[in-house]
């Protein structure tokens, strides 16, 4: 054994430091496209072992560029799982009346398990109009007024959104636990940000964590998001959550979508994050990647719910009610 008195003073100082050196784990990236691969193949085996497969339409109005990208990725993960699926493509200017009576119309189409209404709509007043209009049992995205309360009560029937469901089952999959700890989300919009907020708090030993909803409007965030166990951005603009607002060995959720153009390259662009992933990403425990995080989870969730739908409808009565009435 070599005693520190025989060191030389330099050996003596860097053995100190060692002492004292905190080298931060090696991140994981939370891979979300593999990960939905997986949820995806076990739908695939349950739709299978039906005797009729579930079906999904998906009412799209207008032609917004990213809608259409996002309507062509569930039309093509339906169609690899078994989920039979069709798409009501409505002018942009069609009047409310318009887009409710095709929605009366699947809701009372026994044939259809799932309904969802491809947001944004180019009317936005329309929006939560046509998804109040989606009977709850259809509602698979989980985004109506009845949907919503039903989260918030933790009881009835309906579904959880699908970002905010996709977003736990990512942490579940990795092995990251909820309950007891500080998440803060920044972002309240009732897509993503306000359920996730509700999932997140609710009493059970998956969840039970302690949720900070922050938006734009609140003061002195750095010192709110450096509490953070897990972090999960949702405001829409790009790389705002920074190295300096990040605690070491938290947990980093990038739910954003935005477009960055390419330098030297016309008209093209590629897509990025609300997180400045490169700069955030070695102080992480974990972090999703943008794209290939949450929006792959997003979609496979909304199979899982179309799938939970269809086997629900054909065995429990009370779904069957409520597939059967318009509200």
């Amino acid at each position: 054994m070599i005693h520190v008195a025989e060191l030389p003073r330099g050996a003596f100082l860097l053995n100190c430091a060692i002492k004292f050196l905190v080298i931060p784990p090696m991140v994981t990236i939370l891979d979300g496209a593999a990960t939905a691969k997986n949820v995806l193949q076990s739908v695939k085996a349950e739709v299978a072992a039906l005797r009729i497969a579930p079906q999904l339409a998906i009412v799209c109005v207008g032609d917004d560029p990213a809608s259409e990208i996002y309507v062509r990725n569930k039309l093509i993960q339906a169609k690899d799982v078994g989920i039979g699926a069709q798409l009501v493509k409505l002018p942009a200017d069609s009047p409310l009346e318009t887009i409710l009576a095709n929605i009366r119309t699947l809701n009372e189409d026994s044939a259809i398990n799932g309904i969802i209404v491809q947001s944004p709509l180019p009317d936005g007043s329309m929006q939560n109009v046509a998804f109040n209009d989606i009977c709850i049992a259809k509602d698979v995205d989980g985004f109506s007024d009845r949907s919503i309360a039903n989260l918030v009560r933790g009881a009835g029937n309906g579904f959880v959104p699908c970002t905010p469901l996709g977003i736990c089952a990512l942490l579940e999959a990795y092995g990251i636990a909820i309950g007891g700890k500080h998440i803060v989300i920044i972002g309240r919009g009732s897509l993503v940000g306000r359920p996730l907020s509700i999932l997140l708090s609710r009493k059970s030993k998956e969840f039970n964590a302690t949720v900070t909803l922050c938006h734009s409007g609140t003061e002195n965030l750095v010192n709110i998001t450096r509490l953070a166990d897990i972090v999960v951005v949702a405001i829409g603009r790009k790389f705002f959550l920074k190295r300096d607002m990040v605690k070491p060995g938290a947990v980093a959720i990038d739910v954003g979508i935005n477009r960055e153009a390419c330098n030297g390259a016309s008209g093209k662009y590629k897509i990025c994050g609300d997180i400045d992933f490169e700069n955030v990403k070695d102080i992480c425990q974990a972090i999703t990647p943008v794209p290939g995080g949450v929006g792959p989870m997003t979609v496979a969730m909304l199979m899982r719910n179309t799938l939970f739908a269809a086997k629900e409808q054909s065995k429990n009565r009370s779904w069957r009610r409520e597939s059967e009435s318009n509200r």
